[in-house]
């Protein structure tokens, strides 16, 4: 049992640091962000600035959207100026793959 603890919380702490190198990114962009720390949402980040707003799902490592995932991201209720994205920061990779949902 201990084994998996150690596990998810290198996994967490994995993904949380996936959730910052974006928020990093969007804020050196010129977004305003915020990010839904300990939510279990379909989005880990929303940015925005004077044109419009990203719904951003932030994937770290092999991680990839679940079927699950992408339908709670398609029915998401979302204003006409947003868009959708999922983020994804591989091992070893400097940038995120960003897919337009």
């Amino acid at each position: 049992m201990r084994l998996r603890f150690e596990v998810d919380v290198n996994a967490a702490h994995k993904g949380r640091r996936a959730e910052h190198k974006a928020r990093a990114l969007l804020e050196a962009a010129g977004y305003v962000v915020i990010r839904s720390a300990g939510s279990k949402g379909p989005i880990d980040l929303a940015a925005w600035d004077g044109v419009g707003v990203r719904l951003i799902a932030v994937k770290s490592g092999t991680r990839y959207l679940s079927a699950l995932e992408r339908e709670a991201l398609a029915l998401l209720a979302k204003p006409p100026n947003a868009v959708i994205e999922v983020w994804t920061f591989r091992d070893r990779c400097k940038g995120p793959t960003i897919e337009r949902l």
